[in-house]
């Protein structure tokens, strides 16, 4: 945690059937009316490592019941232990969450919500010139704006990217039917489509641009959590052991995520591929001559791939014995870490914390 890092703030929803503690009917985009549970989870960006994960009912899905997880896992770090930004969506730009930080002198970057006030800020810059680019065919506009409830003016950066492609309108009828528009835009008139950001961070716009874009990244977390490691596919009739199963397959995934990257440390694999490239093999341990062997058969189609991770992985192994008897445990970890974070790190090693002296 000493290394420069990004904490993503977010929250999904798990619909629920059954009678489960804690299900509640509320915000659920997916299956309205459907009672549900909020997973607020903090992650590790670019990683996708998470560092914790809270379960609540249903209804308690905003940034005001995701805070005090927030806050406490903040305060739990050492001062370089905390994250260089504090990244969230627009649920969490507002001004409790903002003071709070501030108080913390924590960077953040939030997405503000289109109130009456942001949609004027926008209209007064989309008269103005001099947009600056950032990138991925966004242009951008900074300034500061207070805000109704707002204890302060805050640097807020627009974002608009004009809208090139066709456009198609849907909508249904009383009896559900889905009906299917074109629009055509005649004329000189140009549609944009526009965010704004706010941040105490004084970067250029250009990396601000891109800063928020990396949190899209969240989404494919949630999807894989869901769908192929188990969030979405357990049920229990207490909070408890819910919240203890949500943790429990956080932290396998994340045993997980290491170990695949000590194979491919340039790139995550997600579990719809790597668990059966990896695990559908037969394992056999043979000693000889004081010598102990690990063979390992794969009954996978792409073998090859499977032969060439477990190669990767053993000759890693097989490198760190040399001098593991040198080092002490926590040393070992930072190397077994350095390895599988190679790409996060640029190639430079974790160094491992003094050691706490005696009192």
């Amino acid at each position: 945690m000493s290394e420069p890092w990004i904490l993503d703030i977010d929250t999904t929803v798990k619909p629920l059937y059954g009678h489960q503690e804690g299900a509640a009917v509320s915000y659920n985009p997916h299956k309205p009316g459907r009672p549900s549970h909020s997973y607020h989870t903090y992650m590790l960006a670019n990683l996708r490592l998470v560092l914790a994960v809270e379960v609540a009912p249903g209804n308690e899905h905003t940034s005001k019941h995701a805070s005090p997880g927030l806050w406490k896992l903040l305060d739990g770090l050492a001062p370089h232990e905390k994250p260089h930004l504090l990244r969230g969506d627009a649920g969490f730009g507002n001004e409790p969450v903002m003071r709070e930080a501030e108080q913390r002198r924590q960077p953040f970057l939030f997405k503000l919500r289109l109130t009456g006030g942001v949609k004027r800020a926008i209209t007064r810059a989309m008269n103005e010139r001099n947009w600056h680019d950032a990138g991925a065919g966004w242009q951008g506009k900074d300034g500061e704006l207070r805000l109704q409830g707002w204890s302060r003016h805050r640097r807020v950066v627009i974002l608009r990217r004009r809208v090139e492609r066709s456009l198609a309108l849907t909508e249904r009828d009383a009896s559900g039917q889905l009906s299917l528009g074109f629009a055509e835009i005649e004329g000189v008139r140009e549609v944009w489509e526009y965010a704004v950001l706010v941040t105490s961070v004084l970067s250029e716009i250009l990396t601000i641009g891109q800063l928020y874009r990396d949190r899209a990244d969240c989404e494919n977390a949630f999807d894989e959590f869901k769908n192929q490691w188990g969030w979405g596919g357990f049920t229990t009739r207490d909070l408890k052991r819910c919240r203890l199963m949500a943790g429990a397959i956080a932290l396998i995934f994340n045993w997980w995520n290491l170990f695949v990257r000590l194979a491919d440390p340039d790139h995550h694999r997600e579990a719809i591929t790597s668990r059966p490239l990896l695990l559908s093999a037969i394992g056999r341990q043979t000693t000889h001559a004081g010598r102990t062997t690990l063979t390992i058969s794969s009954t996978h189609g792409e073998h090859h791939r499977a032969r060439e991770a477990f190669a990767l992985i053993a000759a890693f192994f097989a490198n760190l014995r040399k001098t593991a008897e040198q080092l002490t445990a926590l040393e070992r970890w930072y190397r077994i870490l350095s390895q599988a974070m190679k790409k996060f790190l640029r190639g430079r090693q974790l160094r491992a914390p003094p050691r706490l002296k005696p009192a």
